[in-house]
């Protein structure tokens, strides 16, 4: 672990994911945390907690983390890995909670989203892992997938945001620490991990809030999670197709069909016939 990005979502979490991949780090992001250690964060959020030690064998492999659920660990994973530097990227509170409240809207609107959290296997335990998340920040919690509306409450929410930043400030050592604004570009984090700056222009990722509909098309964990949901939708239909079928074959069918012409005629017949 090279890198350790100590910056909340809706921080640059997304532009410095890219970034540090163009300056060749192995970076893990939020979907990746997820999809190969899922079971270990959701572990280490619940009750069991962890310890240092599921940290360096979790990261040993990789050279830096953004995102959530890491952020919130900065300091734990910076005990794995003494040698690793923190960059803590910082924004106007106001601007943060708006850029947040609307990348849940972004979120909300996407109805596949919702559903194939409901109609995948895969996708219910990201719920689950993702409730964890957002009771781990603010201790508020989704009911069901199609729930945002935790992040109705601005308050509880620029609180955690003005916690979190204040805290790495006061507790990170100076040498180890950058705080940076993504919109300062290469010069000044290129300076701080030592590297040379790139013959191209810095990325900016996730402009209103678009990366949701990237990731779903393009991380391997949403294609799976998608493709279950297919199957599901696919065994349910034929379910339901069998369903009809066997009731029209039984003496339940031409019972519910006498049924369905009498109501006819007694409530549908005789309004038409008027």
């Amino acid at each position: 672990m090279k890198v350790i990005v100590a910056g909340y979502a809706k921080t640059g979490t997304k532009t410095m994911f890219v970034a540090l991949s163009e300056l060749g780090y192995n970076v893990y992001d939020f979907l990746d945390h997820f999809w190969y250690h899922g079971d270990k964060w959701t572990k280490i959020l619940s009750s069991s907690g962890g310890s240092i030690e599921d940290f360096k064998e979790m990261y040993q492999s990789v050279d830096a983390v953004t995102d959530g659920p890491p952020y919130l660990f900065w300091q734990e994973i910076l005990q794995a890995f003494p040698d690793a530097k923190v960059l803590l990227m910082t924004r106007i509170e106001d601007d943060w909670y708006k850029s947040y409240y609307r990348q849940y809207k972004v979120i909300g609107d996407n109805f596949t989203y919702q559903l194939m959290q409901l109609l995948s296997p895969n996708g219910w335990k990201y719920f689950r892992y993702y409730n964890k998340i957002v009771m781990s920040r603010y201790g508020l919690e989704m009911k069901h997938p199609f729930d945002f509306s935790f992040v109705n409450n601005a308050m509880v929410l620029k609180k955690a945001f003005r916690q979190h930043t204040q805290y790495c400030l006061q507790n990170c050592p100076p040498d180890k620490l950058l705080v940076y604004d993504v919109r300062q570009g290469w010069a000044p984090l290129c300076e701080f991990l030592g590297k040379e700056i790139p013959d191209k222009p810095f990325p900016y990722e996730n402009v209103a809030g678009n990366i949701v509909g990237k990731l779903m098309a393009t991380h391997p964990a949403a294609i799976r999670i998608q493709r279950e949901m297919k199957v599901t939708i696919t065994l349910l239909s034929l379910a339901v197709i069998l369903g009809f079928y066997q009731i029209h074959k039984s003496n339940l069918g031409a019972t519910l069909k006498k049924l369905c012409s009498r109501l006819w005629d007694s409530v549908g017949g005789g309004f038409f016939s008027r």
